[in-house]
């Protein structure tokens, strides 16, 4: 038995409580990972409200850090004692998980489990959106919404990287520096304009951007759409503010001949490129190249202060619990 944080119906964070649950082993091709820290996630939120829905009595969480406790047969490459990341469809807020030895990663000496329990799942969304749903290179432009946030912070740096011109959005005046510090060359502030689409066509003289990040969805769906230079794509990654509305194709060909995609990091980190992808990551953050900002880090008996503040969008960078 060890503590986990189960919901038995979808509402509020109110609903998160802390219960003793059985460890069971790790079956074939899976590793029980004892956690040091969890990383908490928007789609632990839509899980938690139903908006995707889970069966309950469930356990929440998308991805955590810490050492292999035991594997099971048929897994290479891992044993017991590694430090390893991993992201999985659910279960992590727990003091032991067990994922699929696919989904997890080594964590290099240069990175601290903390680290890796906050950006795994983020960071490698943000080397998905930025190396291959949309290559991004130097030259073009790119709008980045929640540049602040846990996945924001990683790709507004990731994006800057690459040489493109970054315009970031964040939700109030305070976490503006944090989105130039990050490498955004413009920063709008949503609460503060009228007109997102009218402020982007001013800083491109015009133009408008290559692609646009957009991880709000609902509330800002057509004013990403109207950022869009002719040819752009939108990627629409998230749900903050409720799902993306539908739209007819004609819509993408009025506005520019655009494309839409909504991608899920499952879909592209597969078993045979989640290796590449880690090793990239990690090698950003043990380099320098991305910094990460110390996570907000929270008991497992405070989950539900911990879900609070990321639906708030007060926070700036990620959150974690630690068991």
């Amino acid at each position: 038995m060890s503590k986990a944080v189960v919901i038995r119906e979808h509402g509020g964070a109110e609903l998160l409580k802390v219960e003793d649950f059985p460890d069971a082993p790790p079956d074939a091709g899976e590793i029980a990972v004892d956690n040091a820290a969890i990383g908490l996630n928007f789609i632990d939120i839509y899980q938690r409200k139903g908006l995707y829905p889970v069966s309950t009595p469930a356990i929440l969480g998308s991805e955590g850090a810490g050492r292999v406790a035991a594997t099971g047969a048929g897994v290479s490459g891992l044993r017991a004692g590694d430090r390893v990341a991993y992201f999985t469809s659910g279960g992590s807020y727990r003091a032991r998980a067990v994922v699929p030895a696919v989904a997890a990663a080594k964590i290099p000496d240069a990175v601290s489990d903390e680290v890796a329990a906050a950006v795994f799942l983020k960071g490698l969304t943000a080397e998905m959106l930025v190396r291959r749903v949309f290559a991004l290179k130097q030259g073009q432009s790119a709008l980045v919404y929640a540049a602040a946030g846990g996945v924001g912070q990683v790709l507004t740096q990731w994006a800057a990287q690459t040489g493109a011109e970054v315009i970031a959005v964040v939700g109030n005046p305070q976490k503006a520096p944090l989105a130039r510090r990050y490498g955004a060359r413009h920063v709008i502030i949503r609460t503060q304009t009228d007109s997102i689409s009218a402020e982007v066509r001013k800083l491109t003289n015009g133009r408008g951007v290559d692609v646009v990040y957009d991880s709000l969805g609902a509330a800002t769906f057509d004013a990403s759409l109207d950022s869009l230079a002719m040819r752009g794509m939108m990627v629409s990654y998230g749900n903050a503010t409720g799902p993306a509305p539908p739209i007819a194709p004609l819509e993408l060909s009025r506005r520019g001949s655009l494309f839409l995609t909504r991608p899920t990091l499952f879909h592209y980190a597969t078993p045979e490129r989640l290796p590449e992808m880690a090793e990239r990551l990690f090698d950003m953050i043990a380099t320098g190249r991305i910094q990460i900002d110390p996570p907000a880090a929270f008991p497992l008996e405070q989950a539900a202060d911990a879900h609070r503040l990321l639906e708030s969008g007060q926070s700036t960078g990620a959150i974690i619990l630690k068991p």
